[in-house]
């Protein structure tokens, strides 16, 4: 029998549909006596390429790619009938394996990495009803490795007083087990030892003032200051209420102990007293400085108070031209980093609050200006003074960049930042450079664009070479520009200038809604090769996914709720104004580059790859397979 037919197996599974030589060949549909039924394609009698599954016991319901008759490749499921069950990802052999998310009954979702139907390697978990979320790395099934564990509190947007408590550090088997920082919604740290979710042996406690103490702990209960300047504390007290000696309030607290063991033991009392008066000195400017630059791309909450986002922090620094005196944001954050006793990566959207601010400019101001001043009685409060006349209040205010200078795209380009964070991090780990920080030279990011396919007659080498160094002074020869190392908010600002230089020929076709932004199309620059090629990649792909019987109900038992946490603020800004024209065309510029150029390329960028390894992979297991033959 060739072409369409009908045939009814001894089991009593009906099979409608294309046959070749009496076999089932093509498009068909299988159906079961209990009502199952199968629509797809069918090869040699078996499920294989696209296809859609229905159980009419059970409601499962899957559609996608199917070889020799199993869910392999790409493809959703649903367990339930109400779809509150589901799974969207990768297959393996009717597992679930590769990269995937995972909707549960009680609305919590995970996405990441998966292996033989069990949450394994890198992937997030949000818990909606406790408001909790961990991100990091998973085995069989549960935390385990290093990760983030936040718990949310709901106070205001961007107060200071809505912060969160997290945890950052190791985990074993589901807790917090090995060596962390604990991060209090109050402001207080703790780093040291843990054990099954209980802080257990030597560590830091550091008060919101800066003040750190070195302590002992038993089953979560301080047993002891570990100090040698003071006396033991009594069993269950915190060391974090003690009087403080320094003349600055709680708050702008400095921590220096690492500059000040730098400085011959005698005359650090007394640096620390100038410096600290220096500060005071400037209180009043430095208080408004850090009001000015943490409400960059923020609304306005109840108690009028922020705190200060790296990214503003970045931007503050390169309007105040620090960078031109040698030195990179990147390196400046290293400085602060070591001399602070800080030991996580920083990431753009980490809150400071006002004493770190006004710690990392006196660390900053001591690095650059330390063989100047080295001559004066008083080195740190010399440096401070000197930052201050010749960089910050001659600069201060003065907002530069494409991120922050326009105040009414600021919020159509923080739509972007968390995926575009995402990217970065990636291609700084894929690159493997200066893995302490994230950040990558200009010469990797110029890879990166090439890997992607973004270079055209519009943005060339040449342009993007400018946006890089637009505020880098004495950085136009190409040699010592290539190994410029960038941090996040050169990289997006990059990408911002990008989308300006790209579209700044159709303003006018822009601001009249003639282009039509959809958040998925592809650009014309896209040539129709590429198209066919991604096209054909994503019919070939096998990438890994899960698989078969699904416990329908797996649902991740939430960690003890141990302590409270912030989450981050929405990024909002109220437009007013009649320039509509020029201020939608280029909001629709932003969109459009990231949605239609700049993502859909890092996209199609990872799915190549991923197709990649995988061919690398099988081809790796039949070379394995014939020497085991011969042998």
């Amino acid at each position: 029998m060739d072409g369409p037919g009908t045939f009814t197996q001894a089991d009593g599974v009906k099979y409608e549909g294309e046959f070749v030589w009496n076999v089932p060949m093509g498009q068909g549909t299988y159906t079961w006596p209990d009502g199952s039924t199968y629509v797809g394609e069918v090869y040699r009698g078996i499920r294989q390429g696209m296809g859609t599954y229905k159980c009419a016991k059970s409601g499962v319901f899957y559609r996608g790619q199917w070889h020799r008759g199993k869910r392999h490749g790409k493809g959703t499921v649903y367990y339930n009938e109400d779809k509150t069950s589901w799974y969207k990802g990768d297959w393996v052999m009717n597992k679930r394996e590769g990269r995937g998310e995972r909707g549960y009954p009680s609305g919590n979702i995970y996405t990441g990495e998966w292996r033989n139907n069990q949450r394994h390697g890198e992937g997030t978990m949000t818990w909606m009803k406790l408001e909790q979320q961990y991100v990091g790395n998973w085995q069989h099934g549960v935390q385990h490795g290093l990760g983030t564990h936040i718990w949310f509190l709901k106070r205001v947007n961007g107060s200071q007083y809505a912060q969160s408590n997290q945890y950052k550090g190791d985990f074993f088997e589901g807790r917090r087990h090995g060596k962390g920082t604990f991060y209090y919604a109050g402001g207080a740290t703790y780093t040291g030892e843990w054990r099954s979710d209980k802080k257990h042996g030597q560590g830091k406690l550091t008060a919101r003032s800066g003040r750190v103490f070195e302590c002992k702990f038993d089953d979560d209960l301080l047993i002891a200051s570990l100090n040698e300047d003071r006396a033991p504390t009594p069993l269950g007290a915190l060391p974090l209420l003690e009087s403080d000696s320094s003349i600055l309030g709680p708050d702008m607290a400095l921590n220096i102990e690492g500059i000040l063991d730098k400085i011959p033991e005698r005359d650090r009392e007394t640096e620390r007293k100038q410096v600290e008066c220096a500060v005071l000195s400037q209180h009043l400017e430095l208080r408004l400085i850090f009001g000015f630059y943490s409400r960059l791309g923020r609304s306005y909450p109840p108690d009028n108070i922020f705190l200060l986002s790296r990214l503003q922090f970045w931007r503050l620094l390169k309007d105040c031209k620090v960078h031109h005196h040698g030195v990179t944001l990147a390196q400046m954050d290293r400085f602060i980093r070591e001399e602070a006793g800080l030991t996580e990566t920083h990431s753009p959207f980490t809150s400071m609050q006002l004493h770190e601010f006004l710690t990392g400019l006196v660390i900053m101001a001591y690095y650059i200006y330390r063989k100047d001043m080295a001559s004066q009685k008083h080195c740190l409060a010399a440096c401070l003074s000197k930052l201050m006349t010749d960089d910050i209040l001659p600069n201060v205010r003065n907002v530069k960049g494409f991120l922050f200078r326009r105040p009414e795209l600021t919020a159509e380009a923080l739509k972007n930042a968390n995926r575009c964070w995402e990217i970065f991090h990636h291609f700084c780990r894929l690159y493997g450079a200066h893995r302490d920080l994230p950040s990558m030279t200009c010469r990797q990011l110029l890879w990166m664009f090439k890997d992607l396919r973004l270079f055209d007659q519009q943005l060339t080498t040449a342009s993007l070479l400018e946006l890089i160094t637009a505020e880098n002074r004495g950085c136009t020869k190409q040699p010592s520009c290539m190994e410029l190392e960038i941090v996040f908010l050169e990289f997006f600002e990059v990408l911002l200038g990008c989308a300006e230089l790209k579209f700044q020929q159709v303003p006018d076709a822009l601001g009249q809604g003639l282009v039509r932004i959809t958040s998925h199309s592809r650009t014309k620059e896209n040539s129709p090769e590429l198209e066919a090629y991604e096209k054909q990649v994503e019919r070939n792909v096998t990438v890994q996914d899960v698989g078969d019987e699904e416990v329908q109900n797996q649902d991740l038992m939430s960690p003890q709720l141990a302590e409270n946490f912030q989450g981050h603020e929405d990024v909002h800004i109220s437009r007013t104004g009649p320039r509509d024209h020029q201020v939608q065309s280029r909001s629709l510029a932003v969109q459009q580059f990231f949605n239609d150029r700049f993502f859909p390329a890092v996209d199609h960028h990872w799915l190549v790859t991923r197709q990649m390894e995988i061919t690398q992979e099988v081809q790796d297991g039949k070379e394995f397979q014939c020497r085991e033959n011969s042998s």
